[in-house]
């Protein structure tokens, strides 16, 4: 499902107006992003929560030359499925 198909999903089930659908869609990306920005965790009870782990600084393999590089230390996203999310797969 790609951002189109997710924002019709949601007007239909929602009731609103596909407009509607995608402000919330992106209000919602936009808030969580900001969440995660500040170091906040976000957790939403029966689907999943999200945080930032910092991934250590650690060597490499350049694929085409074979020569070892470093890749610094970088901050990533994680997500976590909740319970009633992993029961529906």
């Amino acid at each position: 499902m790609n951002k189109t198909q997710l924002i019709d999903a949601i007007a239909e089930k929602a009731g609103l107006t596909k407009a509607d659908s995608k402000k919330a869609l992106e209000a919602f990306v936009e808030t969580v992003g900001e969440c995660l920005k500040k170091g906040d965790k976000v957790a939403l009870v029966g689907f999943g929560s999200f945080c930032v782990n910092e991934r250590g600084a650690r060597s490499g393999r350049n694929p085409q030359t074979g020569k070892s590089i470093n890749i610094p230390a970088k901050k990533v996203v994680k997500f976590k499925a909740g319970a009633e999310l992993s029961d529906k797969c």
